[in-house]
C-alpha cells in the first residue's frame, strides 16, 4: 500500500506539473513567449546553423495554419456579426471607416514627403518570378469586381479576401430574416472558429522560433545591409504614422490625451501583429483588446474585421516608398501631387490582397506602370521587397492591425463622450 501511495502521488505531482506547463503556455504572456522564442531562435542560428535550417518546418507550418484560418475566420465573424445585428443598435460602422480612409490618405501623404525629403536609390537586381502585374488601374478595378462576385468556395480556398467579404456580408444580410435559433448557430460557429485561431496565435511562439531561426541561418542580416536606406525611410515612415498622425486623429476626435490609448494598441495588438505578420490572424488578440476595454460589441465584431481586410495605410506607406524609388533609381521627375494621387489609387486597390504576408508587394508593378516603368523593372523593385520583406511586412502589419483597434476604440469613446458628456476614463483608455 505504501508503494502503492507513492505511485499515486507521483503520478498527481507529474499531473500538476504538467498542468502549470499547460497553464503556462496557453494562459501566459504572449509577447513574452514571442520574444522568447525570437531570441532563441537568434541563438540557434548563432550556435548551430545547420541545426537551425531545419527548424523551417516550424515556422512554415505555423505560416501555413494561419493562412488556413483567416479566410474562414474572416467570413464567420463578418456573417454572423450582421446577421445577429438587432434593429435599433447603434454600430458606428460609418465613423470608423472614415478614420480608416483618413489613416490612409495621411499614411500615404508621410510616404510622398518622405521619399522626397529623404530619397532611396535601389540596386535593381534580376528576379526570375513568373508574377504577371496588372497593367493599369482599368484593369486592377476589374479584378476587384470580378473578385467580389468570386464562387465563394474558390474565394476561401484562394484566400480572396475581397470575395469573402462580399459573401459574408450578402450572407450576413439574409440571415437577418432567419430564426433565431439560426442565428445563434452563426454565432456559435463564429465563436468555434475564433477559438481555433486563438489555438494557433498561442503556437506563435514556436512558428517564429522556426522562422527566426531558419531564415538568419540561411541569409543572416547581410541581405539587409545593401538596402539600409530605403529600410530606415519605410519603417520611419510608418512609426511616425503611428506614433504622430494616427494620436492627431485620435486627439481630434475624443479631445484628450491619445498617447495611453495609442500606447496600448501598440503594445498589445502591434507586437503580436508584428511577428504574425498577418492581420486576419491578429483579429481575435483585437477583438479581446476590444473586450476588455468594454467597447460597444456591435462595433467592434464588425469593424475589426473589416480594419483587417481593408484598412491599408502600412500598404500605402510600402507601395508609395518603393515605387519611389524606382523613380529615383531611374532618374525620373514626378512632382507631389502625380505621386500623392497614383500612390492614392494603388493603396485603394491593395484591399484586395490584404491579409496575406507581403500582399502589399503585389501591387507595386501597378504603381510603377502608373509612373510608366515597365514590369521587368517593376518585378526587380518586388524582388527588393522581399529581401526586406523580414522587418518592412512585419512593421506593415503592425500598422495596420494596432490602427483597427486604435480607431475601433476611439469612435466608441467619442460616441460615449457624446452621450455622456463626461471626460475621458482611464478604463477607457485602456
Amino acid at each position: 500500500m505504501p508503494f502503492l501511495n507513492i505511485i499515486l502521488s507521483n503520478g498527481i505531482a507529474m499531473d500538476k506539473q504538467q498542468s502549470r506547463v499547460f497553464s503556462l503556455f496557453f494562459r501566459g504572456s504572449l509577447v513574452k513567449q514571442i520574444l522568447i522564442g525570437l531570441v532563441a531562435g537568434i541563438l540557434l542560428a548563432w550556435l548551430a546553423p545547420e541545426v537551425a535550417k531545419m527548424m523551417s518546418l516550424l515556422g512554415t507550418l505555423f505560416i501555413s495554419a494561419l493562412k488556413a484560418v483567416a479566410p474562414v475566420l474572416v467570413w464567420v465573424l463578418v456573417m454572423a456579426s450582421i446577421a445577429n445585428h438587432r434593429q435599433g443598435q447603434k454600430s458606428n460602422i460609418r465613423p470608423v471607416l472614415i478614420l480608416y480612409l483618413l489613416a490612409t490618405f495621411f499614411a500615404s501623404l508621410t510616404a510622398v514627403f518622405a521619399s522626397f525629403m529623404f530619397p532611396s536609390v535601389l540596386t535593381l537586381v534580376v528576379n526570375e518570378s513568373q508574377l504577371t502585374p496588372p497593367e493599369n488601374i482599368a484593369e486592377v478595378l476589374k479584378g476587384v469586381l470580378i473578385n467580389v462576385v468570386a464562387n465563394p468556395v474558390d474565394a476561401l480556398i484562394n484566400g480572396n479576401y475581397m470575395g469573402i467579404l462580399a459573401w459574408s456580408i450578402g450572407l450576413g444580410l439574409a440571415l437577418r430574416h432567419a430564426s433565431d435559433t439560426t442565428k445563434a448557430l452563426t454565432q456559435d460557429l463564429a465563436d468555434a472558429v475564433t477559438n481555433v485561431v486563438r489555438v494557433v496565435i498561442r503556437l506563435a511562439p514556436i512558428g517564429i522560433f522556426g522562422l527566426v531561426s531558419s531564415t538568419i541561418a540561411t541569409t543572416g542580416f547581410e541581405v539587409l545591409a545593401g538596402y539600409l536606406h530605403v529600410l530606415v525611410v519605410l519603417i520611419g515612415s510608418m512609426l511616425f504614422v503611428a506614433l504622430v498622425v494616427n494620436p492627431l486623429i485620435v486627439f481630434w476626435k475624443i479631445r484628450s490625451n491619445p498617447y495611453p490609448l495609442v500606447w496600448a494598441c501598440l503594445r498589445e495588438s502591434g507586437v503580436t501583429a508584428f511577428f504574425t505578420r498577418s492581420s486576419a490572424a491578429n483579429i481575435p488578440v483585437n477583438m479581446a483588446m476590444c473586450r476588455r476595454m468594454n467597447l460597444n460589441e456591435d462595433t467592434y465584431s464588425v469593424s475589426i474585421p473589416l480594419g483587417a481586410t481593408i484598412n491599408m495605410g502600412g500598404a500605402a506607406i510600402t507601395i508609395t516608398i518603393l515605387t519611389l524609388a524606382a523613380v529615383n533609381t531611374l532618374g525620373m521627375s514626378v512632382d507631389v501631387p502625380t505621386a500623392l494621387l497614383l500612390s492614392l489609387v494603388a493603396a485603394v486597390c491593395a484591399c484586395g490582397a490584404s491579409g496575406v504576408a507581403g500582399g502589399s508587394l503585389l501591387l507595386i508593378p501597378l504603381a510603377c506602370s502608373m509612373f510608366g516603368i515597365s514590369n521587368d523593372i517593376a518585378m526587380q523593385v518586388v524582388a527588393v521587397g522581399v529581401m526586406i520583406g523580414v522587418l518592412q511586412d512585419s512593421a506593415e502589419t503592425a500598422l495596420n492591425s494596432s490602427t483597427d483597434v486604435l480607431f475601433t476604440a476611439t469612435v466608441c469613446i467619442a460616441e460615449d463622450n457624446r452621450i455622456s458628456d463626461n471626460p475621458l476614463t482611464e478604463k477607457n483608455n485602456g
